[in-house]
């Protein structure tokens, strides 16, 4: 499963911040995907981007697709991922149906889903056991930096799962 995530962190100073805004959480961070496994262990997680980052510009940076692909492996994903994955036959990474003005979800696509939604639930849960330490809230780095620390909380927290 993967899914992106905005890491609130402290606001700097001048300009060279300015990047790491979200216009859509309204707050300074930095954007990070992880990857993570049914029971909603970390795997893995990308290098820390400036917080105004996509999440599929995030997963085409670092060829997301490319590497599921040579592992055999598929991902569920958030409708943030619609559209990266376009190989109909054979899909990598499971988004989910959204609905327009004009088109309304059938009961299929909304079933389908509520059981996308159920199966992505542990992510989530990954995602909140990393933002919930301490240390990630007081950040005012930049995002290589960021991404050293994101690597090591990583190793350390399943240690600490894995005990």
């Amino acid at each position: 499963m993967i899914d992106g995530a905005l890491i609130h962190t402290q606001r700097r100073t001048g300009k060279a911040d300015q990047r790491n805004y979200s216009g859509k959480h309204r707050s300074h961070g930095l954007h990070v995907l992880a990857l993570t496994d049914e029971k909603g262990r970390l795997i893995w997680t990308s290098a820390a981007r400036p917080g105004r980052t996509h999440d599929n510009t995030a997963a085409r940076h670092d060829h997301i697709l490319a590497h599921l692909r040579a592992a055999s492996l598929g991902a569920l994903a958030d409708l943030g991922f619609r559209g990266l994955d376009n190989d109909i036959l054979d899909p990598v990474i499971v988004a989910g149906y959204t609905a327009s003005r004009t088109r309304k979800l059938t009961p299929g696509e909304k079933e389908a889903n509520r059981v996308l939604a159920v199966g992505r639930a542990p992510v989530e849960h990954g995602f909140a056991h990393l933002k919930n330490l301490r240390t990630l809230t007081k950040l005012r780095t930049e995002p290589a930096r960021a991404t050293r620390l994101l690597r090591a909380l990583l190793v350390l927290t399943n240690l600490e799962i894995n005990r």
